[in-house]
């Protein structure tokens, strides 16, 4: 069995539809096992015998209308490709603060970079520092300007199929996997 976390896009406290049990409920009604949540944004993990990231990211998007009305992006990452990720340092070692606020956005399909890395839009708090594996960094300074100006920058970018965490999200998602 492989550990795997689901990022589902557009989670947050507040929906009825969108709560942490809920979301638990539609990976244990699939067949998944050793399913948690980890914050209310959106992060179940779960094991799998399935090794197709794709293909659990396809059943889990099926199920969403189905079982609980919506439609969501969702980005499967295995235990080990969250652990390389935060291995890389993609960051240099940079804090994450209000004037430093750092941010991974995943891709759920393979995207070529129509820009050059590293990239600070004009007249924008944030900068693009780099992009491995389908996966970007930026950093942007929240004391200006809040992150979803750049949310909306990146779907601009590359559309929706996309998400974004914290490296400190993506570190209490380890956390959590490696506990269980």
């Amino acid at each position: 069995m492989t550990k795997y976390v689901a990022l589902i896009r557009g989670i947050g406290p507040g929906d009825p539809q969108k709560t942490n049990e809920k979301l638990r409920g539609v990976f244990e009604t699939l067949g998944f096992s050793g399913v948690k949540s980890v914050i209310s944004s959106g992060n179940v993990i779960f094991e799998s015998d399935e090794t197709d990231p794709e293909q659990l990211e396809k059943t889990i998007e099926a199920a969403w209308p189905e079982l609980l009305g919506f439609q969501a992006t969702t980005i499967v990452k295995s235990q080990e490709q969250l652990q390389k990720l935060l291995d890389t340092d993609p960051f240099n070692g940079a804090p994450h603060t209000e004037s430093s606020y750092l941010l991974v956005t995943f891709m759920q399909k393979p995207v070529s970079i129509p820009f050059e890395i590293p990239l600070q839009p004009p007249e924008k708090p944030y900068k693009i520092i780099g992009f491995k594996d389908d996966v970007l960094f930026s950093v942007t300074d929240n004391s200006i300007i809040k992150t979803s100006d750049l949310m909306t920058w990146l779907e601009k970018q590359f559309g929706k199929d996309i998400t974004s965490r914290t490296p400190l999200t993506i570190e209490r998602i380890l956390k959590k996997m490696s506990i269980y």
